[in-house]
Parts: C-alpha cells; structure tokens; sequence
C-alpha cells in the first residue's frame, strides 16, 4: 500500500494531466457532428495498427518466464486486431451509404 501511495506521490502532475485530458476528450467527442463521427472512429481505429505492432514487439521482446508481458502483448494483439478489423469494416459500412442503389427492372428514367 506504501508502494501506491509513494508512486501517486511522484506523479501526482501527470496523474492531474491525465484526469484532465479524460475530461477533454469527452467534451470534445460530445460536440462532433454525427456526419464525422463515422470517418473520424474508422479512421481512429485504423490508426490502432500501431497498437498491433507494439503489442507484436512486446511479445517478440518477452521471455519465455515473463508471463505479465505475454499476457498482456496477447491482449493487445487480439484487442488491436478486433479494432483495426472493426476501423476496416465501418470504413466499408460508411462508402456503401454513397454507393448508387439499382434501379428496378421497369421503372422510367
């Protein structure tokens, strides 16, 4: 518990700054236009290929008896995947709204 206490102790100022950009972040995803919204999370969730390769680092990096880093270089690899996939798919989702839909057999102009 003294461990805890000591290190809040030290980095009291980042944890302020943490808390703070927390509070930003949400006040600003709050007030985007829901026209954005789709672009701007597939396009953010893409971006979290680097989270993959990091995660494919620390795996490459950790010994065989340090299970924490494997542990969790195994949660990144599987959580940074499922977001890449997830960016790939919503991209997709979003240009198929501006496909131009078929007309029906029949129908005039």
């Amino acid at each position: 518990m003294s461990e805890i206490i000591q290190f809040v102790g030290e980095n009291i100022n980042f944890i302020y700054l943490m808390v703070l950009m927390i509070f930003v972040g949400i006040e600003l995803i709050s007030h985007v236009p829901s026209v954005l919204h789709t672009p701007l999370m597939s396009g953010a969730n893409a971006i979290h290929g680097v989270v993959l390769i990091g995660a494919i680092i620390v795996l490459g990096k950790a010994g065989n008896d340090d299970y924490l880093s494997l542990i969790l270089g195994f949660l990144g690899v599987v959580v940074g995947t499922l977001n890449v996939v997830g960016g790939f798919v919503v991209t997709d989702r979003m240009l198929e709204m501006f496909k131009k839909k078929p007309k029906a057999p029949g129908s005039k102009s």
